[in-house]
């Protein structure tokens, strides 16, 4: 009988293998194709701003097999935001084989695997409602099944309109970002399930959602917007590596139908940053990407110079971020520099990363955006 199980499950597991390199053949030609697809979907959206688009890039091309940065975005109803964060699936290289087994585990023990599906290919994209529960996000329940954290396991975890979601459910995501991995205890069992997923969301900048938009009124005060903002506490946004702020399209903008930076430029830049990464990383088992390293690696490949330690001194103590928030612009700032080809972080890379901590910044309330 165990024999036969034996033999059972490795024709299954041949045949998964089979089927995925099927679906995975010519891997990068697809994923190059993929690439420009999507970027032709961005540059139809006129009018962005050039910090988002880039942002945008930083998101989708850290290589490797893992996932990469977290980002929020921040703007006004129909900026966007939703339209941005779909796309991304199609960008992120695809699935290994050792992936693709681990992924579908995942969904075969919470009974969410589709039918005639037998191996998943595509990486998974995961956006629940903000009305989810604790057991729901974490996992749980009387029979131990995986949460939305782990269904988005090597995949995106899109949050739309976080400050809709209930604080404490919140609060759970603290421990899956920095450990990849959930431990769901209960009185019946204990069980660990993998979560390495990139988390992306979007949110507005206040109540009425026109906080800085020039073309509506906000209408919610200082105090409001702080209220607002705060439903999002410090050590979940302190893991968040990018703050993204875009605005709405104008009308001459939209118009006028000029075309963005061509795909063929981007593709080039994505495939030289993803070369860099994996040759950084290669005697570094686990380590596949720049949100992956470790303080030491950050003194060895992401040490900024005289004139940088300065700049991002200065912003320390003026943004008063903590010593997570100091590991997460180095490493912003590595896969910027990768970006540009240069071999060292410099103060420019670590001006831009900067940029990026704008929820961070403590006169979000009285200033314009």
């Amino acid at each position: 009988m165990v024999k036969r199980l034996i033999l059972f499950f490795l024709m299954v597991l041949c045949m998964a293998t089979v089927s995925f390199a099927q679906t995975c053949r010519d891997k990068n030609n697809m994923t190059i194709g993929k690439i420009e697809s999507v970027v032709r979907a961005f540059n139809n959206h006129n009018g962005r701003k050039t910090i988002f688009l880039i942002t945008t890039y930083i998101l989708i091309i850290y290589t490797g097999r893992k996932l990469a940065h977290n980002s929020i975005m921040i703007g006004p109803p129909g900026s966007g935001k939703s339209m941005m964060a779909k796309r991304l699936p199609s960008i992120l290289p695809p699935l290994s084989l050792a992936e693709s087994l681990e992924t579908t585990q995942i969904h075969s023990v919470a009974g969410k695997l589709g039918r005639n599906v037998s191996l998943i290919s595509q990486r998974p994209f995961r956006a629940p409602h903000h009305t989810i529960s604790q057991v729901g996000l974490a996992g749980g329940s009387t029979k131990a099944l995986p949460g939305e954290v782990s269904l988005a396991h090597n995949g995106v975890l899109f949050l739309d309109e976080l400050t809709e979601f209930n604080r404490a459910t919140l609060e759970i995501l603290r421990q899956p970002l920095e450990d990849r991995v959930i431990t769901i205890t209960r009185a019946q069992y204990t069980v660990e399930y993998p979560c390495s997923f990139m988390l992306i969301a979007s949110m507005n900048p206040c109540p009425c959602g026109y906080y800085g938009d020039p073309t509506h009124h906000c209408v919610c005060t200082p105090g409001q917007i702080s209220r607002y903002l705060s439903k999002i506490s410090g050590p979940l946004l302190d893991r968040i590596d990018i703050h993204c702020e875009i605005q709405a399209v104008p009308f001459a903008q939209l118009s006028q139908m000029q075309p963005g930076e061509p795909s063929s430029a981007i593709r080039e830049r994505v495939i030289a940053a993803r070369r860099i990464q994996e040759e950084r990383f290669k005697p570094y088992k686990g380590i596949h990407c720049n949100a992956m390293m470790t303080e030491r690696m950050l003194h060895e490949f992401a040490e900024p110079d005289a004139a940088s330690l300065d700049m991002l001194r200065m912003a320390m103590e003026r943004l008063k971020l903590s010593a997570r928030a100091y590991s997460r612009i180095l490493k912003v700032a590595r896969t910027i520099a990768d970006l540009e080809g240069s071999e060292k972080v410099q103060s420019q890379h670590i001006a831009e990363a900067v940029g990026y901590r704008n929820l961070d910044r403590g006169d979000w309330a009285e200033r314009g955006i």
